[in-house]
Parts: structure tokens; C-alpha cells; sequence
């Protein structure tokens, strides 16, 4: 059940603080200044040997260092996912100005999402058991694979024993976890929730295996030009790693604490298409019922909404479905809203492509810029919207919306706005 303001509204849900880890660097304002300027995050992948495989690129974070952030003996217990969460947590709560000391810590809780775990724990953790038996498999490996170990250490960090989840929605996870994070306070179940998703899945197995169902790009000599949403020459999407975390308020603590505001979470849908394991609904019904079910949690018409931050993963089929949702939802309206994918610029961070993308929704709403969709030179005619080719665009941004789409047919949508008291 929802709890109740005073005026007998439900309680509203405030961002306060925001954290990011992306190939555009480690912060948000990397992030935002990457985002703004259009610059590209995908590089050639030097991680490993690409030699025998056909896709070499990737948005691979080069300057994060374990080592800067966290102890030795604390890198070992933690896998490259839970990292980037734990520095996007730290940053996110810094930001927000929050001393989780003078909490309630019953009443402070974690959303954090992931989609995979750790694939490269376990890849090499069976490399190790093939070659050299059991005996040489380290004790931490249970440990540090399971995906709800990113939400586990930022709760044992900070101290936060309310309410804990660790959604898994492929794709759509990030919105998954920001928008059940925005319900449980609206429950009533925590004043505090710390939201958001982490993924690192650069291995050589994930690469191998996306490029057999044809979901990535061979743009090998272009990695910066590779990842091309809603052109009509594009080739398939490139994999990316990354985090993205929010603070999550109800209004009344937020305000007594004196907490800077940078929006408001105010509509969360999720749908199911119940259509394909890899490929989406072709005429976008699920992903238009998410979006309209946002929408009207918001109490936002389709007119109001002022940017799109779009899934545009940049495949033949998901731009398309993407399109045609967008269209059924906002009528003639569509035309007239911007969408861009910022996945042109980092890839497609896979369960944190969601948060990021509410981030760049609350960066656009607090600095006036919508940024670009790049690498858009030759537009597809059935994809005709409004996608802001090229270059950043300055517009004022009160109402945002930010799409997540994932295998086996799970689609989420969030709405933020602009606080006004």
C-alpha cells in the first residue's frame, strides 16, 4: 500500500545524488562532459587477445584502477562489477551531501541491479579448474560471481539494513532497480534508497557469444564510428561496461536535511512482450504499454515530455520497434520530442544502460543540454524521428524519459522531472 502525504498524495520521490563509472571516464561530470561534446567511449578492446575474434572493440573503462578506490585485499574480494558500483555509490552519496551516520540504517536501502554477475570470474575460474584441478579454485569465487554481490557490499559499507534487491532484467535492469527503489519509499518502507545498476561483461566469451545471435558490430576500423542508432547502415550494437547509481529520497527528509534537489522520480512502467528470446516485439507493443504505463503514473501527457533518452542500441530490429512504440504512445506528438541514444557514445553497458540513462535525463534537466545520437549520417526512413544527429542541443528539460529494453522481452521506461514544490 502507498503511504500518504499530508495533502493525501502519494509521497514523492526525490533525487539528491548521482554517481557514474562509464567508458566516457569515472564521475558523472566525465559522463555529462563526454556525453555533451559527442565524444565517443569505444576503443579497440587490449584486454585480452582479439585476435580469432571477429568483433575487437568495445567501450572499456582504461582509467579505472581498482587500486585507486579501494585496499588490495579488497580488490581481491571484489569482481570488476561491484567496483564500479561500489566507487558510483561512493560518489553518489557524496554528492547528495548524505551522512549515513545520522540515519536510521533500518530505514536506508539498496536497489542495485546487475544482469550477468561475474563472467570473468568465472571464465577464468574454469580455466583454472580444467588446467589445474579443483584444489586451485579460490574460496572467494562464490562470493564475488553472484549478481546481488554489488548490492550486498554497498550495504555492508554503508551500513543499510532496510530493504535490499538485486533486480535482473537484462537490459532493462537499471530502470528496473531505480523504479522499484522510488516504490519502496513510496510504500513507506525507507526514507533513503540508494539505486541503480553495474555491469562489466568485456570477456572473451560475451564478445564471442553476442556476435553469434549478430547483436554486435565489425567496425573494427571505426570503434568510434561503430556504434550507429537509428542509421540506416548499422551493423549491430557495441558492448560497453559501467555503473550508474541515484540517492533516492521522500521529499519531507530530503527538505529537512537541506538537500540539494536535482529532480523527481515520477513514473515507472514495465511490460513483458511474451514474443521472442533475443529479438523484440516487431510492432513495439510492450515497450509502448511500459512507456505509457510511466506516463501515466506521472500524470504526464505525451506533449509534456521534453527529451527521450531511447534504448536505441543501434541493431536493425530494436531502433525500428523502438521507433514505432514511440510513435504509438506520443501520436503526432512524436515528432516534435527529441530522442537520441547515448549508447552511440559508450555502448551498451547492458544492465547499467538504464541508469546511466536516468542520469543523462536528470544532467539534462539541471543544464538545459540534450545529448547527441553520433555516428547518425544516413537516416533510416522508417526511423524518422527526431533522434538530434551530430551535435548536443541546448532546450529547456523539465519532464524526461529514459527506455530500457531487454532480452526475453522485458521493457521498462522511466519518467524524471524537475522538482517544483
Amino acid at each position: 500500500m502507498l503511504e500518504r502525504s499530508q495533502n493525501g498524495r502519494p509521497l514523492r520521490v526525490l533525487v539528491t545524488g548521482m554517481g557514474a563509472v562509464t567508458p566516457l571516464g569515472v564521475g558523472v561530470e566525465a559522463l555529462w562532459a563526454g556525453l555533451v561534446a559527442g565524444r565517443s567511449g569505444v576503443s579497440h578492446l587490449t584486454h585480452f587477445d582479439t585476435t580469432d575474434f571477429p568483433v575487437k572493440i568495445g567501450g572499456y573503462i582504461h582509467d579505472f584502477t581498482p587500486e585507486n578506490h579501494f585496499d588490495r585485499r579488497d580488490v581481491k574480494r571484489m569482481a570488476r562489477f561491484t567496483q564500479f558500483a561500489m566507487v558510483a555509490t561512493k560518489e553518489a552519496i557524496d554528492h547528495a551531501g548524505l551522512d549515513l551516520n545520522r540515519e536510521n540504517p533500518e530505514r536506508v536501502g539498496v536497489e542495485m541491479g546487475n544482469a550477468v554477475g561475474d563472467l570473468q570470474g568465472i571464465e577464468e575460474q574454469y580455466e583454472m579448474l580444467r588446467e589445474r584441478g579443483p584444489r586451485r579454485i579460490v574460496p572467494t569465487v562464490v562470493p564475488t560471481v553472484l549478481i546481488n554481490m554489488a548490492a550486498c557490499q554497498v550495504a555492508i559499507q554503508y551500513g543499510a539494513k532496510g530493504p535490499s534487491g538485486a533486480p535482473v532484467a537484462a537490459c532493462a535492469t537499471g530502470i528496473y532497480a531505480i523504479g522499484d527503489a522510488m516504490r519502496r519509499i513510496r510504500r513507506g518502507e525507507a526514507d533513503v534508497m540508494v539505486a541503480g545498476s553495474t555491469e562489466s561483461i568485456l570477456t572473451p566469451l560475451a564478445i564471442a557469444a553476442f556476435w553469434r545471435i549478430q547483436a554486435l558490430s565489425t567496425r573494427n576500423e571505426d570503434p568510434e564510428g561503430a556504434c550507429r542508432p537509428f542509421d540506416k547502415n548499422r551493423d549491430g550494437t557495441v558492448m560497453g561496461e559501467g555503473a550508474a547509481v541515484v540517492i533516492l529520497e521522500r521529499e519531507d527528509h530530503a527538505l529537512a536535511r537541506g538537500a540539494q534537489i536535482y529532480g523527481e522520480v515520477v513514473g515507472y512502467g514495465v511490460s513483458e512482450d511474451a514474443y521472442h528470446l533475443i529479438a523484440p516485439d516487431p510492432q513495439g507493443d510492450g515497450a509502448a504499454r511500459a512507456m505509457r504505463l510511466a506516463l501515466e503514473e506521472a500524470g504526464v501527457t505525451p506533449s509534456k515530455v521534453d527529451w527521450i533518452s531511447a534504448h536505441g542500441t543501434a541493431t536493425p530490429l530494436n531502433d525500428l520497434s523502438e521507433t514505432m512504440a514511440i510513435k504509438r504512445v506520443f501520436g503526432e506528438s512524436a515528432y516534435g520530442v527529441p530522442v537520441s541514444s547515448i549508447k552511440s557514445m559508450i555502448g551498451h553497458t547492458l544492465g547499467a544502460a538504464g541508469s546511466v540513462s536516468v542520469v543523462a535525463n536528470l544532467k539534462a534537466i539541471q543544464t538545459g543540454l540534450i545529448p547527441p545520437t553520433i555516428n547518425l549520417e544516413s537516416p533510416d526512413s522508417q526511423c524518422d524521428l527526431d533522434f538530434v544527429p551530430g551535435q548536443a542541443r541546448r532546450a529547456t528539460v523539465d519532464v524526461a524519459m529514459s527506455n530500457a529494453f531487454g532480452f526475453g522481452g522485458q521493457n521498462a521506461s522511466l519518467v524524471v522531472r524537475r522538482y517544483q514544490p
